[in-house]
């Protein structure tokens, strides 16, 4: 899809309350899932909803996740494929930001500043050897811009012992709150502290295995960091 664009919103991507935080142009939703790698992901097993966090990368207006090849979204997929009546694994997928805690005079009022973004949809293991290349490195370069290129591709083995999932972009929504806390006109006068505490990830520096090879340089892609 060309940049620029908005996802088209559907009744599981309208919120029911601040209806003005939310977005649904692509440069909006595709910062906030670029800004991340860990993601949570939820359907339903046995009648029963299942959440579980892995890993995730973004290839144009898709998604790739991570799994282990007898993890259960992972089975559930493959098997569903597997059946033309009910091809894939219905998913929910969320991404989250916290980027301050808000405090307010009341309690009622404190908040959390934060980006997400939530994707419903149909998941499909990926199964095309190609593909499935380029979707594990898209994840490490997802997490380490550059990895990829600078470690040793997965052996038959390790493939075999890796899934990957596909979820397109389509039914997709954002939600964003930023600014200070809403105190009520009564409560400013009170003798409390009110405002935002930002909240960033920090990457420390990196440290060596302690097998690595003497001399080995640090790769200018973690410096950078």
């Amino acid at each position: 899809m060309p940049r620029g664009e908005a996802y088209e919103p559907t009744s599981r991507t309208t919120p029911t309350r601040a209806r003005d935080r939310a977005a649904y142009d692509h440069d909006t939703v595709h910062a906030i899932l670029d800004a991340g790698y860990v993601c949570h992901l939820g359907f339903v097993r046995d009648g029963s909803p299942v959440v579980l966090p892995t890993l995730y990368g973004r290839v144009g207006d898709r998604l790739y996740l991570h799994g282990s090849s007898g993890s259960r979204p992972l089975r559930m997929a493959g098997e569903a494929a597997g059946e033309a009546r009910d091809p894939g694994l219905e998913v929910c997928v969320t991404v989250t930001h916290v980027d301050g805690l808000v405090l307010a005079r009341s309690a009622f009022h404190h908040s959390v500043n934060y980006r997400c973004v939530v994707v419903h949809g149909t998941a499909h293991q990926v199964t095309d050897p190609e593909e499935k290349k380029a979707a594990l490195d898209a994840l490490v370069d997802h997490v380490v811009p550059g990895r990829a290129a600078d470690s040793r591709p997965g052996n038959a083995r390790e493939l075999a012992a890796t899934a990957v999932l596909r979820l397109d972009l389509r039914e997709v929504s954002a939600k964003i709150r930023t600014g200070g806390p809403h105190d009520e006109p009564e409560d400013l006068a009170l003798p409390y502290w009110s405002g935002v505490l930002p909240v960033a990830p920090v990457y420390g520096a990196p440290i060596p295995s302690d097998d690595l090879a003497p001399g080995t340089p640090e790769p200018a892609y973690l410096s950078a960091r």
